[in-house]
């Protein structure tokens, strides 16, 4: 299972790609609202998630997502996420997070050691990773990536880590992105 965790304020473009091409690649997600149901996105649009909170299960988690975007801060206030990466942490999980969201790894001690990419100005957030400048970053069980305009190379990332290089190329030429 992979869930992908919104907040309000989330960039939409950071999470629509990574759920509709994880879901191509076959893969069971779901989208978490942290504060309900229904979750405003940084440009207006609202969303409605497939489950609240406690509806969330560690036991079947594979991956987890953040998206990044104004709201990013509010993931760092979320029980649910935190004790979601402490989980993915704990238990060589997938951590995939865009944009502004990798300074939650960040701050949690998650990045020490590690590659990471992130928007920039939030370089100083990725507390102990070597930060670079490309635009996904895959270092161990951690994908980061730099912002919107990388979001389907993220997604498609994602999709190699999870279901292998092949199934992220078949992906990446049914919708045109070779």
């Amino acid at each position: 299972m992979v869930y992908l965790f919104l907040q309000e304020g989330f960039e939409e473009i950071e999470a629509m790609a990574p759920i509709d091409i994880l879901r191509r690649a076959g893969a069971d997600l779901k989208v978490v609202g942290e504060n309900g149901l229904t979750v405003t996105g940084s440009h207006g649009i609202t969303v409605k998630a497939d489950l609240e909170p406690g509806d969330v299960s560690f036991s079947d988690m594979d991956m987890m997502i953040l998206p990044g975007g104004p709201g990013t801060p509010n993931h760092e206030k979320s029980s649910i996420v935190q004790d979601a990466l402490r989980f993915c942490a704990e238990n060589e999980k997938f951590i995939g997070a865009i944009c502004a969201a990798p300074s939650v790894l960040g701050h949690m001690g998650l990045l020490r050691g590690r590659n990471a990419v992130c928007f920039p100005g939030y370089e100083k957030e990725l507390e102990g990773a070597a930060v670079l400048f490309d635009p996904v970053c895959v270092s161990g069980k951690i994908i980061t990536a730099r912002g919107a305009g990388v979001s389907v190379d993220f997604a498609l990332a994602l999709v190699s880590v999870l279901y292998g290089e092949e199934k992220s190329l078949e992906i990446r030429k049914k919708i045109q992105c070779i």
